[in-house]
């Protein structure tokens, strides 16, 4: 008994790691470990030497499980304070500098819109991206033959076989939002909605997902006069000039009566583009007064209320105020676009203290 004491306190006493003493635990003290087994043998022994043996054989029991723990405890020990070694890091340092991370152009901009209608009383409201087929179509006064109701344009989800229940799409344009917004608060209102559009197109000026604001302006007496005076301030605000020439051409949109687009007069000298000079004209945005059909389907009477909407791409008014060339890059992630093109944390744009400091 002596000679299993002494064989397997030095092989404690030597083990490594973990693995070793837990292999040594089941070569002594398993159940099928040598102190184990010959504590089997007790049954088979006489009272008298059963009296003698037993208490040997419990206290070498407890005497290689005490040694065991000791030595695995004093091996975590050393492995957590070697691993402290290694991990040891100077928090007083100063930070460094090429790991901060900057402001998205989209969320620039997408702020920058957001300072420039709040200043002119106007709130913002937010929808599911994925929106009802009537929400999205019907709402809008977009009848069912229309051109953006085909699959190669809107992104339809999933339905399974047998389900007759109207389709649900990825939203094509923010203005479901405005449905919801005259629904949930009634006339008068005026109301932004920025975020996540979706169509089936990919170039260098189109992707499948991108950026859209929207307007909303209801009241009793409201005139394609106001329309023209917020987005001739909008402009003013977001390029930061002072004077600014729009041009509005009649157009057609299903949800708006009359209906036109908007340029802007500007130069492209030297490639750049400034806004309020030049004979070029350059189209941002399309907007109208809201159709009677789509007033009804957010709950107000079109013999009482009448109001504009316009609508731009965010994704697009930044390319043209910061000189981004490739819409496609917004996208992709890649770490030296976003140092070049990114915005400190901390510069929150207002309009007193400027918008692309």
């Amino acid at each position: 008994m002596s000679d299993l004491r002494e064989k397997y306190l030095t092989a404690i006493a030597d083990a490594r790691d973990e693995a070793a003493i837990e292999t040594l635990r089941v070569q002594a003290v398993g159940k099928k470990g040598e102190i184990s087994l010959a504590m089997r043998e007790l049954g088979r022994m006489s009272p008298e030497e059963r009296q003698e043996a037993g208490p040997r054989l419990n206290a070498l029991k407890d005497e290689i499980n005490s040694a065991l723990a000791a030595r695995k405890a004093a091996l975590a020990d050393a492995a957590l304070d070697e691993r402290l070694r290694a991990e040891w890091l100077d928090v007083t340092l100063p930070g460094r500098p090429r790991r901060q991370g900057t402001i998205h152009p989209v969320s620039q901009v997408t702020e920058e819109v957001t300072a420039i209608f709040a200043d002119m009383g106007f709130a913002v409201a937010e929808g599911p991206q994925v929106e009802s087929d009537w929400y999205n179509f019907d709402a809008l006064n977009i009848p069912s033959h229309h051109p953006a109701r085909a699959e190669m344009d809107t992104f339809y989800m999933h339905r399974a076989e047998g389900d007759d229940r109207p389709p649900h799409v990825l939203r094509t344009h923010t203005s479901p939002v405005q449905i919801r917004a005259m629904q949930a608060q009634g006339a008068p209102i005026r109301v932004i909605a920025p975020g996540r559009v979706y169509r089936a197109d990919y170039d260098q000026t189109h992707t499948p997902m991108f950026h859209q604001v929207e307007g909303l302006a209801i009241d009793r007496d409201i005139s394609m006069a106001n329309l023209k005076w917020v987005l001739e301030e909008f402009v003013k605000a977001f390029f930061e000039v002072d004077q600014v020439d729009l041009r509005f051409r009649a157009s057609h949109f299903p949800f708006t009566e009359p209906s036109a687009e908007v340029d802007i007069r500007c130069s492209w000298e030297g490639g750049t583009l400034k806004v309020g000079e030049g004979d070029d004209w350059l189209e941002i945005l399309g907007s109208g007064m809201v159709h009677p059909r789509v007033l009804e389907a957010g709950h107000i009477d079109p013999n009482e209320w009448q109001g504009f909407a316009f609508g731009l791409g965010i994704d697009r008014i930044a390319m043209l105020k910061y000189g981004i060339p490739d819409l496609r890059a917004f996208f992709d992630s890649d770490l030296r676009w976003l140092r070049h093109y990114g915005f400190a944390a901390l510069d929150v744009p207002t309009l007193h203290g400027g918008l692309s400091r």
